[in-house]
């Protein structure tokens, strides 16, 4: 026997027998075989008592590799499972996943396992981490393993989809587990390590299976990445917009109403009016003519336009009327605003023309990705659509990137880059077929760009499935990149449903379509904005922006009724609060729920016709005359997020 073995840097190292990974580390370097906590064989991840025995390539993992990170959180899973089957033997497991994030285990049994019982899950790691107990690989015959765990519903389920006779384990004592890439060798290995929450979670994501206890945790080879990550989790939690959206009743979505489907609560929909008015006063005044179309279309048009064929699974099955007419809930409002086009016979006169909606769209989304705001199955996205002639591309694409970037300053959103999107050239088959149209496209695209002398990055396979696009991404609260605003440069729909315009040649000629969006969808705009202001709306945005707290309710009360409709009537939006509770539990209150402004009314302010006010965020306490606070009021409401 011999072969050689192909190193990351191209050498090669030739043996005449079998070695381990853990061996061939060793043979590079000691410290290195010291360090070893798997390695890569031919792109697959392997533990270190992997034996190698033909010509391969293999890059061996440390804890500095990101797939040795996760070697380490697949066996902190291990050993939570073994540690949860030991202190709960009637407990069934279901799956695990160790990645970027940290770890999960789901659990199911009677009394579900509560975040109260995670401290005594990681005493009893510890104890399981300090005894350094030896993790054994095997593989097993398939049928072997099954005897073993046929107790267990839901990891035999897992066992079948498994293919072959054979089945790489690991076992831990008398237990044991599949189903993991690899595993450190023994548990003295798992260094630092946090069982972090607990929440439900369907069995293989489906809601008509049973819901499991998903308990997720993190593990890191040094303490201070740890204390980094705890930290940084804290900080998302702190920010989390379902966590605020219930502190301040602004929202709440029930799956047992329907997953995925938010309810507004009246201080949500405040939020979610006034950015509503805003981007439609923007709109129109930027030349924009507002519509509303229906949420139904026949299906015929989502397979003119290509969704049908490019994006049947995240559609919602069609609805059969019964006399032969297929109806669907709309996925995308483009095919929508081409009928507004059709409508009418369009001269060269009538272009640009601009068609924007807040339109209401439903994808199907599967109920393990949902998530408050941010995923969804019904949207409503701040959609619009202009139709040029060729000539008219460039200066309408320099219009709909200055009025994004207007309203980015009006929502202080300064954290942005410019994506341009293509499609990929190595894979064509998911794109409109057309490489004349692409490459005019995205040359034209790229032209835009660089006249503008604005700085991008290039993206290949980033592109819609009819055209190219520059997408707008901004960094979250919890530092996620994400698509904020898109502009998408379109010849193919135009073409598919024969749109026209008559020029001056008095010729019929083809439009251009500029497909765009400025904040997204309400859903996950006001989600972001919720995070970034972490609830502390600005003035203009708050749904209550004074909260009037009278000292004495008989006494002041009738004060600060008339103090709430002078407010009322210039448009401000301001609640008394006459509950029968002590003065400093509802100003505290009035903190807690983060209004910008706290009015307190006693007799000195009765008095004068005056407003004792208490700024959010700040110790101070201002006396001033109803007057002037109506003056400060409005002048913050008019400086929108950029002064607060």
């Amino acid at each position: 026997m011999s072969f050689s073995v192909t190193l990351p840097d191209g050498s090669k190292k030739d043996f005449d027998k079998a070695v381990s990974v853990k061996e061939l580390a060793s043979s590079i370097a000691t410290s290195l075989g010291k360090a070893a906590v798997g390695a890569k064989v031919n792109g697959a991840i392997k533990p270190v008592d992997y034996e190698i025995n033909n010509d391969v390539e293999v890059a061996i993992l440390t804890d500095k590799d990101e797939e040795g990170l996760d070697i380490l959180r697949a066996t902190a899973a291990f050993a939570l499972e073994a540690v949860a089957k030991k202190e709960y033997p009637e407990l069934h497991l279901g799956q695990h996943v160790a990645d970027k994030d940290g770890f999960y285990v789901d659990t199911d049994k009677k009394d579900q396992i509560k975040v109260t019982e995670l401290p005594n899950l990681e005493k009893a790691i510890e104890k399981l981490i300090k005894s350094g107990q030896p993790i054994e690989h095997v593989e097993m015959n398939k049928a072997v393993l099954a005897d073993m765990i046929k107790d267990d519903p839901y990891k035999s389920e897992l066992l079948k989809r498994v293919e072959g006779d054979k089945v790489d384990a690991y076992k831990l004592g008398n237990f044991v587990d599949f189903g993991f890439n690899a595993l450190l060798p023994n548990t003295g290995k798992i260094k630092h390590f946090k069982l972090l929450s607990v929440a439900g979670a369907y069995w293989l994501g489906k809601s008509s299976n049973p819901m499991f206890q998903r308990i997720f945790g993190t593990a890191f080879f040094k303490e201070a990445a740890l204390k980094d990550d705890l930290k940084r989790r804290a900080e998302i939690k702190e920010r989390d917009h379902r966590t605020i959206g219930r502190d301040l009743d602004l929202f709440f979505v029930d799956p047992k109403v329907g997953a995925g489907l938010p309810y507004w609560m009246p201080k949500g929909a405040t939020i979610r009016r006034v950015v509503e008015r805003y981007i439609i006063d923007r709109e129109v005044a930027d030349g924009y003519q507002h519509v509303y179309t229906p949420v139904l279309m026949n299906l015929d048009a989502y397979k003119t336009s290509g969704h049908w064929a490019h994006y049947r699974d995240d559609m919602f099955p069609p609805m059969d009327m019964g006399d032969g007419e297929m109806l669907e809930l709309r996925p995308m409002n483009c095919p929508s605003h081409i009928q507004i086009y059709k409508h009418h016979i369009r001269s060269y006169r009538d272009l640009p023309l601009r068609v924007a909606e807040l339109g209401m769209m439903h994808r199907y989304e599967k109920s393990g990705a949902l998530s408050g705001l941010q995923r969804v199955r019904e949207m409503t996205l701040n959609d619009g659509h202009t139709f040029v002639a060729l000539d008219q591309v460039q200066d309408e694409f320099a219009k709909i990137l200055k009025l994004i970037m207007d309203v980015y300053k009006d929502f202080d959103i300064t954290d942005y880059y410019f994506r341009l999107s293509y499609r990929d050239p190595k894979n064509t088959e998911k794109y409109f077929a057309n490489d004349e149209m692409w490459e005019r496209s995205q040359k034209m695209l790229k032209g835009a760009m660089d006249d503008l002398g604005l700085d991008y990055v290039e993206a290949e396979g980033e592109a819609a499935f009819y055209g190219p696009k520059l997408d707008i991404q901004t960094k979250t609260a919890l530092g996620n990149d994400e698509t904020m605003s898109t502009i998408q440069l379109d010849f193919m729909l135009p073409e598919r449903f024969g749109l026209t315009y008559v020029g001056q040649d008095g010729e019929e000629h083809r439009p251009v379509m500029i497909h765009r969006g400025i904040v997204g969808t309400m859903e996950r705009f006001i989600a972001y904005l919720t995070e970034i202001y972490k609830g502390a709306f600005p003035t203009w945005l708050a749904p209550v922006q004074a909260e009037i707290i009278p000292v004495n309710n008989e006494a002041h009360g009738e004060y600060a009724e008339k103090v709430r409709q002078e407010l009322a009537k210039r448009g401000f939006r301001a609640e008394v609060d006459n509950r029968n509770e002590k003065l400093g539990y509802k100003i505290r209150e009035s903190q807690t729920q983060k209004v910008p402004y706290t009015l307190v009314l006693g007799d000195d302010e009765m008095k004068a016709n005056g407003v004792n006010v208490r700024p959010y965020g700040t110790e101070e306490e201002n006396s001033m005359s109803l007057d002037e606070f109506i003056k400060e009021i409005d002048a913050d409401v008019k400086s929108y997020s950029c002064e607060n």
